[in-house]
């Protein structure tokens, strides 16, 4: 009688980065634990850390273990509850001729030209901001786990905003986004994360994840303003109180 041996794993091995000046909080330092995606397991992996306050990027999943700081919360929505304040009901009708489509995980010029405007008008400073049409590919194609994107268009069908996403066992990961800095008028972040949300509501998966939450940090002050948010701490998930509806 033959015995058919159980399929074996590799093991997943993770590092530690060297220290770095932190992006978000002046005069901090940042390490990150991180892993890579590699492999028929990446999608799997990619939902496991993500539930455990990892994020991706490119082929790397990481989460931050900054000396003496635990600024990054790792957040999510909870879907079945999530409850629109009315500024984000003023989005959605603001931004009612817009279309939100998936399309593949594909790098296009159109994109990376919408991401360069971005990134120049926002983040100049920055190594993104550097970019190639070849290093955006490569953010777009690295690491691929059950990954789209998501694209929003005008009437004219002009790209004005650009979703990265990771599809996960229990929801979705906003991995990346982008848009026309020229329309701040219509919050196109937040109209993307609307959208992100009906998605995962009418696929029936209960959370859409949005990395990390820093409460001293203005760029990351978008979140808190989606409501109920749960936070990831010592005993797991939790839910972060509300603030008065905006």
């Amino acid at each position: 009688m033959s015995v058919i041996q159980p399929q074996l794993r590799p093991l997943q091995q993770f590092f530690r980065s060297g220290p770095m000046p932190c992006p978000y909080l002046p005069g901090r330092v940042e390490r990150k634990l991180f892993t890579r995606l590699l492999g028929p397991y990446s999608a799997e992996v990619n939902s496991t850390l993500s539930r455990a306050g990892f994020r991706r990027s490119h082929d790397i999943v990481y989460r931050p273990v900054c000396p003496n700081c635990q600024a990054c919360v790792p957040v999510r929505i909870p879907v079945a509850s999530f409850a629109p304040t009315r500024s984000q009901k003023r989005v959605r009708r603001a931004n009612g001729d817009l279309t939100l489509a998936e399309a593949p995980a594909a790098a296009t010029t159109e994109q990376y030209r919408l991401f360069s405007l971005y990134q120049n008008s926002r983040h100049g400073e920055s190594d993104m901001a550097r970019m190639a049409m070849a290093d955006f590919a490569a953010m777009i194609d690295e690491g691929r786990a059950d990954t789209s994107l998501f694209e929003a268009r005008d009437a004219d069908g002009r790209l004005v905003g650009c979703m990265l996403t990771d599809r996960l066992t229990d929801g979705y990961s906003a991995v990346y986004s982008f848009y026309d800095p020229r329309q701040d008028r219509r919050s196109l972040g937040s109209f993307m994360i609307l959208g992100l949300l009906e998605r995962a509501q009418a696929e029936g998966l209960p959370y859409v994840y949005l990395g990390y939450w820093i409460a001293q940090s203005r760029k990351m002050a978008y979140k808190a303003k989606f409501r109920p948010l749960e936070a990831l701490g010592r005993d797991g998930w939790f839910r972060l109180p509300n603030d008065p509806e905006d």
